[in-house]
């Protein structure tokens, strides 16, 4: 599988430059970040989460987890884990599992954790389990303009 179709064209559409970086099929964010041989903490991995205003895509690093009490109290939500199965309607260009963080690309409000934001590097999954974008923090910043930013995950 190559680079998601929304995800190409949401990037050309902003005129953004992206590496393509293979890797080992792999799991988890961690063995991800393991096998493409990128920092954890630059890798965003994607937390999709729901609540009766509907999905919130959270990106946090690959090296942290949500921390749902931060998150709800700085955003006044009660969010839950989505399913990977209610997502596939939604994501229907990405394997399950391997969604990219850019949810405007696919009308999914997007909540950042500060730390990705503050990285000069940036790595994610491209749609599949076998490829991750790279792109400048700078242009991943760029991207993320209308994200909710915080305080939102804490280390592994």
């Amino acid at each position: 599988m190559a680079v998601a179709a929304t995800l190409r064209e949401y990037l050309n559409r902003w005129g953004v430059e992206y590496e393509v970086v293979p890797h080992a099929h792999t799991g988890s964010s961690l063995e991800t970040a393991e096998a493409a041989h990128v920092p954890g903490d630059n890798l965003a991995k994607c937390v999709m989460t729901e609540d009766y205003r509907g999905y919130l895509m959270v990106v946090v690093p690959a090296s942290h987890e949500v921390e749902f009490s931060l998150l709800d109290e700085q955003l006044d939500r009660r969010l839950e884990l989505a399913t990977e199965e209610e997502l596939a309607d939604i994501f229907v260009d990405c394997e399950l599992g391997a969604i990219p963080p850019l949810g405007e690309a696919y009308g999914i409000d997007v909540a950042v954790d500060r730390r990705l934001a503050e990285c000069d590097d940036v790595y994610f999954e491209a749609g599949d389990h076998a490829e991750l974008l790279h792109l400048r923090g700078e242009d991943f910043r760029d991207l993320m303009a209308g994200a909710e930013h915080g305080d939102y995950s804490r280390h592994l």
